[in-house]
């Protein structure tokens, strides 16, 4: 059999001599984004006072550029250079002195005013058409591991060393509403703070969008008596895991076959080889908010699975707690099921600044806690209000290969500047398209 010899690779000649030429040019889409839905201007009024001269780089424009830099990958204010050396394209940046200045310019008050610089920004975001259809907040804790001595990194749950912040995500948008940095030894189901956090979250949210009805889900951390009473003290339905204890299990070996419905799909389809059933007059609710209702959902498990002793009849059962009324059963185990999702951000949060907390003092390192916030919303906003198709779906790491790495000869004829993109590169028409559909937004004045 002969073989075909591939075609060996032509050798480039390297030189540093180009001209006009600019890499990350995708990443002005997002800095732009920034400065169409007034989080720059917000920003840089909310750090006003921590500005030493008029001359000198305005504070909210460094944090802006830092979370531009995040959302493109960077991890840490060295990768500030990044855009500092595309000066044509993104203005003047800081120095990697002055953008630490910055981050430690930030303590309790002016971190509070940094939210509600975001929270302007959202309700505009929002009205350029991000708005969601349904509001579900999504709460979960994760572990950010240390590898230093860093204050308040202590030894988690897991027998690892960091933090173990609790977030909040918006789940129909994946914005990142909040998040909270707490000491490796929290608590998973500290109550005090899934209201705190749930609190900050809220406040993102326009005004006129706290009328509509707001579901908060968490997992068995977020099923205490505490914080279901605080929810409905604050008019907002609840959805929490609720842990499978002896009661519940011999509750559930009581409940006859003919009571067991099938799981739906999100197309409203049968879900294959899952059931729902109610167990609320099986248990004693009376601890929990009046209208307290559980449900059980049992399911065969995956090939490969490891069996429990519980699991003798050949199912896998998990339990949900709600407040909510009028839908089927079904549908709301359907809507409990979709806090798997948060799982998915939690995992772009940490490809967006999140993994690494780069300062020694804590309230730094919950100042970057912030900044990686502000990053991933604007990746979240960037796809919900610029992009369509595939890319409207993309996490952080496609999003950068595709459209914010692109390189870019940037030339100026006349009075006019042009970004011109590589014709033969695929996604470059989506990225023209999406640079339109921005600037269809009226500019701030």
């Amino acid at each position: 059999m002969q073989v075909k010899r591939t075609t060996r690779l032509e050798t480039v000649e390297v030189t540093s001599d180009g001209e006009g030429l600019v890499s990350h040019a995708g990443a002005a889409l997002v800095a732009e984004l920034a400065d169409r839905v007034g989080l720059t201007a917000a920003l840089s009024s909310a750090l006003e006072a921590t500005r030493e001269r008029r001359s000198a780089h305005d504070p909210g424009r460094v944090l802006r550029d830092l979370a531009v830099v995040v959302a493109d990958g960077g991890d840490c204010v060295t990768d500030l250079e990044a855009l500092r050396g595309q000066g044509r394209l993104f203005g003047a940046v800081a120095s990697e002195t002055t953008a630490h200045r910055v981050l430690k310019s930030v303590d309790e008050g002016l971190l509070e005013r940094v939210r509600a610089a975001r929270a302007l920004a959202r309700a505009r975001a929002w009205d350029a058409g991000a708005r969601p259809q349904t509001i579900t907040l999504q709460i979960d804790a994760t572990i950010l591991s240390s590898f230093s001595e860093k204050e308040l990194a202590a030894g988690t749950y897991k027998h690892s060393f960091g933090f173990h912040p609790l977030l909040c995500y918006l789940d129909e948008t994946e914005e990142a509403l909040a998040g909270l940095l707490r000491a490796g030894n929290a608590g998973s189901n500290t109550a005090s703070d899934h209201f705190t956090v749930l609190c900050l979250a809220l406040e993102q949210l326009p005004a006129e969008d706290l009328d509509r009805d707001i579901l908060v889900c968490a997992d068995i951390g977020g099923a205490t008596h505490a914080f279901t009473s605080d929810c409905r003290e604050a008019n907002i339905r609840f959805s929490v895991g609720y842990e499978l204890g002896a009661t519940v299990r011999e509750a559930i070996l009581e409940v006859p076959d003919a009571a067991w419905e099938r799981a739906i799909e999100a197309d409203g389809t049968d879900r294959e080889g899952a059931w729902v059933a109610e167990l609320s007059e099986h248990i004693d609710l009376s601890a929990w908010p009046a209208g307290s209702r559980l449900i059980c959902r049992r399911e065969r498990p995956h090939p490969g699975a490891q069996f429990q002793i519980f699991d003798e009849h050949g199912y896998r059962y998990t339990c949900f707690l709600t407040d909510q009324q009028g839908e089927s059963i079904a549908a709301l185990e359907l809507r409990h099921r979709g806090r798997a999702r948060v799982e998915d951000r939690i995992r772009a949060g940490k490809d967006t600044g999140m993994r690494n907390l780069p300062h020694h003092a804590f309230s730094h390192n919950a100042t970057w806690l912030e900044v990686s916030l502000i990053a991933q919303d604007l990746l979240a906003w960037t796809k919900l209000i610029c992009l369509d198709g595939a890319l409207a779906k993309a996490e952080p790491k496609r999003l950068r290969h595709r459209l914010l790495h692109i390189a870019a000869r940037l030339v100026r004829s006349g009075r006019r500047t042009r970004l011109r993109l590589q014709a033969d590169w695929p996604w470059a028409g989506q990225l023209v398209a999406a640079f339109t559909r921005l600037r269809a937004i009226p500019a701030l004045h």
